[in-house]
C-alpha cells in the first residue's frame, strides 16, 4: 500500500520537468523498462536485433553495415517505444470507449513500427545475403 502512496506523490509532480540530469535520465529508463515488461513486440524486436547483431558478427560485415544495422534496429525499437506511449495516451483519453480517432491513431502509430521493420527487413537482406552467398 505504501508503494501505491509514493507512485502517487510522484504523480502529482510529472508535469515538472527534473531539474536534475540524471533524474531524467532515471525516468528515461524507467520508460524503457516499462515497454520491455509490457510490450510482447519490443521483446520480439530484441531477440530478432540481438540475432542480426550476432549473424552480423558471425558473417564479418563492414564497420559501415554495422552502423546501419544499429541504426535501423534502433529505429524500429524508438518507433515502439512511442506507439507503446501514443497507445497509452490514447487509452487515458478515450478510457474504455470506443472512439474512431482513437483507433486511427493507434492503427497509425503501429502502422509506422511496421513499415520500420520492414525497412530493417530489406536492410537485413542488403547486408546479410551477399555474405551468405560467398558461403555457398
Amino acid at each position: 500500500m505504501e508503494k501505491k502512496i509514493n507512485n502517487l506523490e510522484n504523480r502529482k509532480e510529472s508535469y515538472k520537468t527534473s531539474s536534475n540530469v540524471f533524474i531524467s535520465f532515471k525516468y528515461a529508463f524507467s520508460g524503457i523498462s516499462y515497454v520491455f515488461k509490457t510490450s510482447r513486440n519490443f521483446k520480439i524486436q530484441l531477440i530478432f536485433a540481438v540475432a542480426s547483431l550476432i549473424i552480423g558478427f558471425l558473417l564479418k560485415i563492414s564497420l559501415s553495415n554495422y552502423v546501419i544495422l544499429i541504426a535501423t534496429i534502433m529505429s524500429v525499437l524508438v518507433l515502439e517505444i512511442l506507439n507503446t506511449s501514443i497507445e497509452s495516451i490514447v487509452d487515458l483519453v478515450v478510457k474504455k470507449e470506443f472512439s474512431i480517432l482513437a483507433k486511427i491513431s493507434k492503427d497509425t502509430s503501429a502502422g509506422a513500427v511496421l513499415l520500420a521493420s520492414i525497412n530493417s527487413v530489406i536492410i537485413a537482406v542488403y547486408i546479410f545475403v551477399p555474405k551468405i552467398k560467398l558461403l555457398f
